[in-house]
């Protein structure tokens, strides 16, 4: 016989053998897929883009959701030859907003990039030869 143990926010189930060996009587459901509620990850079966998809991490309801969706919205919408080029006033709106609340969007620091071999000894050798000139 199986039981169960709640440990903290934790519930541990324990089955035994027999338990396993029963076969399942279990029946699935067939995924409706124009069932508004059910999960369709970032786009929806129609277009639309599924605000709700836990991808987004929450941007579309935080301090700057707003200037999030216009911005996204216009970039999934864009038929530019540069998909999103025309966008670039609305994520400027939403980069001005986040930069406004940086213990939730942090900026990321750009990290110095490592110098060119090929570039770094064709400045060497021109150094060099300028001095033995």
């Amino acid at each position: 016989m199986a039981y169960c143990q709640q440990e903290g926010k934790d519930r541990i189930i324990f089955v035994t053998k027999e338990d396993h060996e029963t076969p399942s009587n279990t029946e699935l459901v067939a995924d409706d897929p124009n069932d508004p509620y059910e999960e369709h990850g970032l786009i929806l079966p129609n277009g639309d883009i599924n605000w709700n998809c836990p991808c987004l991490g929450g941007m579309a309801s935080g301090p700057c959701g707003e200037q999030f969706k216009a911005a996204f919205s216009c970039f999934h919408y864009s038929k530019e030859d540069v998909k999103g080029s025309d966008c670039v006033n609305q994520f400027w709106a939403m980069q001005e907003c986040m930069q406004k609340y940086p213990d939730l969007y942090p900026q990321e620091e750009e990290e110095e990039q490592p110098a060119d071999p090929l570039q770094e000894a064709a400045s060497e050798a021109s150094t060099t030869k300028e001095a033995a000139a």
